[in-house]
């Protein structure tokens, strides 16, 4: 049997670079260089450099669409949510996913797996750790060359003429904040694959926002260090995933208790994100007309998910842990002498804690992303292109941006704001419109409608250049024999 190894891996690695130069059709450069104040324009401007931003870039290199710049705010390795905010284990896909590989199965994940943990480890696995999916999208990244420049985030992008967009980057240190070298990046494209949250900010309610000291909660997504919580009492308020993860996390650190409020009086059992994991869906819903897209996420919206059983039985065992049912948070605040005990208040009492963590998702609302509060109230939005029945309204949904079938911006109105379709954003944001978005399970399908979307605009931009090349090209086949 198969032990994989170093060795193993290597013969991989050389086996890729077969695999790529086999694939290596057409080659030709076909995009013309451009200049914008003595500089250099890029084709594709990328920001994020997680697991959506590296296959994008993959596929448009396999698309010859050079010049491809990818940015992300994070140090390198700490790209995407894996070694940051994901507290689960292992990941919530199926191991036998596909997507980052680009449809070349040396580069999938089975593959990486086998040739370093052997066949038999690959077998017997359920799902994949989640720090080993992070370990493999690092050693991908590497192994296919792709360059992303890190500590670096765009807080603006602004339209210039001729069709091209700057995007104003500043460096961020370790710990993620804002330093100084601003820098601008002029490109053809912007894609925006900023992850979950992408579209707007993660939620803290009013309620906790402006009656409990900050340094006495923190947002799943935060940087929490749960070191802290040894001996502490603990309450999370949400019903998804990354609540009962949180509240897992803080009970293997030693807290003395956690109680999980939910809204709900029951929690879901199935999952419909699991029903979604087929090539109809995935790759047509894009197509289908407003009023059955609307229908779909309509019901999906309705019925959320359940906690994976893994991430429910990972805190289930233990004997301080609590879940409320039918708990929402009707008020909170302060006690103690310095403010350092902290309360929530259910319609089944009052309770004290000495912590809190806050899962409570997050919002879309573009206005609240830098990087497009400039551009954010000319584009359209659900509510500006679809009218439900009155009972089948959802503001949620309304709130969502309508995109078109390539990921891209759309205007709200006509001619107010043409460069949107040169900016596209495979974020959640993207969801209503094309179900494809940001996921591990739909990442192979929503690359096919990303990429021809950014190859459909530089081609058709550049159609003159085109025609006039064609006009030009005089490599003969033919030699005439003289009899």
């Amino acid at each position: 049997m198969k032990q994989g190894g170093e060795n193993d891996l290597h013969t991989l690695e050389q086996r890729i670079a077969y695999d790529l130069s086999c694939l290596a059709y057409p080659s030709r450069n076909w995009i013309p260089k451009r200049h914008y104040n003595g500089k250099i324009v890029s084709n594709v401007v990328i920001v994020g450099g997680g697991q959506s931003g590296v296959a994008l870039a993959l596929n448009l290199r396999g698309e010859c669409v050079n010049n491809v710049i990818i940015i992300d705010r994070n140090p390198q390795g700490r790209e995407g949510p894996w070694r940051a905010f994901a507290r689960m284990h292992t990941l919530r896909t199926p191991k036998h996913v596909t997507g980052p590989d680009v449809g070349i199965p040396s580069l999938s994940v089975k593959a990486w797996w086998e040739a370093k943990y052997g066949v038999e480890s690959w077998r017997t696995m359920d799902r994949i750790p989640t720090d080993r999916w992070a370990e493999y999208l690092v050693w991908l990244r590497n192994v296919v060359g792709i360059h992303v420049q890190n500590n670096t985030e765009a807080h603006d992008i602004q339209p210039l003429e001729g069709g091209l967009l700057a995007v104003y980057t500043r460096k961020t240190n370790q710990a993620g904040y804002n330093t100084e070298n601003p820098k601008v990046l002029f490109t053809r494209n912007v894609v925006l694959a900023t992850g979950i949250e992408g579209s707007g900010q993660w939620i803290i309610p009013d309620l906790i926002r402006k009656n409990i000291s900050k340094g006495l909660y923190a947002h799943t997504a935060d940087a929490i260090d749960f070191t802290c919580l040894t001996g502490k009492r603990v309450a999370v308020i949400g019903a998804g995933a990354s609540a009962f993860d949180n509240a897992a996390e803080a009970l293997e650190h030693g807290a003395t208790s956690v109680d999980l409020f939910v809204r709900r009086k029951t929690l879901p059992t199935v999952n419909p994100y699991r029903w979604m994991e087929y090539s109809g869906f995935l790759r047509h819903f894009g197509d289908l007309d407003d009023k059955n897209k609307w229908r779909f996420m309509r019901y999906l919206f309705a019925i959320n998910q359940p906690p994976p059983q893994d991430t429910y039985l990972r805190v289930a065992r233990y004997n301080n842990f609590s879940m409320h049912l039918g708990s929402p948070i009707e008020n909170a605040g302060h006690d103690g002498l310095f403010k350092n005990t902290l309360w929530l208040q259910t319609p089944q009492g009052r309770t004290e804690f000495d912590f809190l963590i806050v899962g409570t998702g997050f919002k879309v609302d573009l206005g609240l992303r830098p990087e497009c509060q400039r551009f954010s109230d000319m584009i359209a939005l659900w509510a500006d292109r679809y009218q439900p029945d009155k009972e089948e309204e959802n503001a949620m949904l309304s709130s969502f941006p309508y995109m078109s079938s390539s990921f891209q911006f759309t205007e709200k109105e006509p001619n107010i704001a043409p460069y949107l379709k040169n900016i596209f954003s495979y974020t959640y944001a993207s969801i209503p419109s094309l179900a494809a978005s940001a996921g591990i399970s739909a990442l192979k399908f929503g690359m096919a409608r990303l990429v021809g979307g950014i190859t459909r605009e530089l081609f058709q931009e550049d159609v003159d250049y085109h025609l006039n090349d064609l006009k030009s090209f005089n490599v003969k086949e033919l030699t005439m024999i003289q009899k």
